[in-house]
C-alpha cells in the first residue's frame, strides 16, 4: 500500500471529533518545526529518499508523507504523491514566494506568521503577495452595465451600441 493511502486512512482512522482535533494538533506542531528548520536553514531544495527525510524532519514517512502532500503545491516541479513509497528518490524544489502564498491560502497563520520569514521575504513583498491573495479570492462580475463601454469595441455604450 502506497504511502498516500496509508496517510489518508490514518487521517479518517479517527472516530471522535476530539480524536481528529488532537490527531491534527500533533501534526500542526510537527509541521510548523518543518517549516522554520526549511526556513531557518534558507535550502530550496531538499533531496534524498522519503524515508531519510523523513528522519531528518523526525516524522514517520506516512506523517511526512502528508507534510509532502501540503507542501506539494508549492514546488516547482510537484511530486506524484501517490506513488511515494519509503525508498522513493524525492526532490523538493521549493518556490518561497509560492509557498507563503499557499500558507495564506490554507489560512495557516501560525505557518505565514513564522518569524524565519523575516530574512527571507520583505515586509513589502510580503504584503504584495496577501494583496494578490486577496484579489485571488474576490469574485468578480462579468456582467456588462447599460452605461458601461459596449465590449464589442464600437466605442459607444452598451445601451446605445449591441444592447439597443
Amino acid at each position: 500500500m502506497s504511502l498516500y493511502k496509508k496517510w489518508s486512512e490514518l487521517v479518517e482512522s479517527h472516530q471522535t471529533q476530539n480524536d481528529l482535533k488532537q490527531f491534527w494538533k500533533q501534526y500542526f506542531e510537527k509541521e510548523k518545526d518543518n517549516y522554520a528548520s526549511i526556513l531557518s536553514e534558507g535550502q530550496w531544495v531538499i533531496e534524498g529518499k522519503v524515508k531519510d527525510l523523513a528522519d531528518r524532519f523526525d516524522m514517520d514517512t506516512v506523517m511526512f508523507t502528508g507534510f509532502l502532500d501540503g507542501i506539494n503545491t508549492s514546488l516547482a516541479a510537484p511530486l506524484n504523491i501517490e506513488e511515494l513509497e519509503e525508498d522513493s528518490d524525492v526532490t523538493l524544489s521549493i518556490e518561497p514566494e509560492k509557498l507563503y502564498f499557499n500558507m495564506l491560502d490554507a489560512k495557516a497563520d501560525w505557518l505565514y506568521n513564522l518569524p524565519q520569514w523575516d530574512g527571507i521575504l520583505s515586509d513589502e513583498r510580503r504584503r504584495e503577495i496577501y494583496q494578490q491573495y486577496r484579489e485571488s479570492k474576490m469574485v468578480r462580475s462579468t456582467k456588462v452595465g447599460r452605461n458601461d463601454p459596449c465590449p464589442c469595441g464600437s466605442g459607444k455604450k452598451y445601451k446605445k451600441c449591441c444592447g439597443a
